[in-house]
């Protein structure tokens, strides 16, 4: 069973590195505020909860929330420095994510909030070989169900062609017409909407707080350098493995658990320089 908790916590790494990625293929920006909107998109998920009694609304509204906080922050924030060196951007979405913290610990507080299980998830699933939490199926559900869209949406429409493109070429998109601008903003919003409801799925399986964000951070960063900077495929793959590695050494030396992580990023990145699927350069 512990395969399981691993693939669900794995769940939640996969919607942080996933935005992580797509900010990061797309715009080159390496997000370090990132673990910052996955803890407002938690907060986000609560207010609409208390506010409707809803943990349906909350899983639906507080990613839309948060990512329209994105996109202001990329139309205010990150715009203004393209073209720039990259470390501009990195200094800008570290300061960033404290005045985040901050933000939430004068709203809401600094102590943690429980978030119960929603009713109709609450219980557990016979498997067939254990019994496992039905919440957490359903996090694994949710996750797999946002993936197949992703793929369809970057592989079979005229903007994940776009999308994909200006990953590689922005300025071909620019001679063809391309609002290149335009195509920034939304992405950026996608990825601070997926961390949002990377957050709101996280709620009920730990304690809502304002360092929340940061305690994922390093571990969503990792996911993303195992599976190549700016590879959705390697996000998905490094999310999923990162999940089971923390899940089975927590298993057998909880100490451990955190230095596991690291300690499989450098075996991979030993073997492949560039991460699973990474290439030189960027790309999805």
């Amino acid at each position: 069973m512990q395969l399981f908790s691993g693939v669900a916590l794995g769940a939640v790494f996969v919607m942080l590195a996933l935005g992580l990625s797509i900010i990061f293929g797309m715009l080159g920006i390496v997000n370090f505020a990132h673990g910052n909107f996955f803890m407002i998109g938690a907060y986000a998920g609560v207010f609409v909860l208390e506010r409707t009694g809803s943990f349906w609304l909350a899983l639906l509204l507080g990613p839309l929330l948060v990512g329209a906080l994105g996109l202001v922050v990329e139309r205010l924030l990150i715009r203004p420095l393209a073209g720039r060196a990259p470390d501009d951007a990195l200094l800008l979405t570290f300061g960033l994510g404290y005045v985040l913290v901050e933000g939430v610990r004068i709203l809401f507080g600094s102590d943690g909030l429980p978030v119960a299980t929603p009713e109709a998830l609450s219980g557990v699933a016979d498997l067939g070989i254990g019994l496992f939490p039905v919440y957490r199926l359903f996090v694994i559900g949710v996750v797999a169900l946002l993936l197949l869209l992703l793929w369809w949406a970057l592989e079979r429409t005229r903007l994940g062609l776009i999308v994909r493109a200006g990953a590689r070429d922005p300025e071909i998109l620019r001679v063809l017409g391309v609002d290149i601008q335009r195509l920034w903003l939304w992405v950026f919003g996608l990825g601070i909407a997926l961390a949002a409801l990377g957050g709101v799925l996280a709620a009920p399986m730990r304690s809502v707080n304002p360092e929340m964000g940061s305690a994922v951070l390093s571990e969503a960063f990792a996911v993303t350098v195992i599976g190549g900077m700016g590879s959705l495929l390697g996000s998905v793959a490094a999310g999923l493995l990162v999940g089971i590695v923390v899940s089975l050494t927590a298993l057998v030396a909880p100490e451990m658990a955190n230095i596991a992580v690291f300690a499989f990023m450098a075996l991979v990145l030993l073997a492949r320089p560039h991460g699973l699927f990474g290439k030189p350069g960027l790309g999805t």
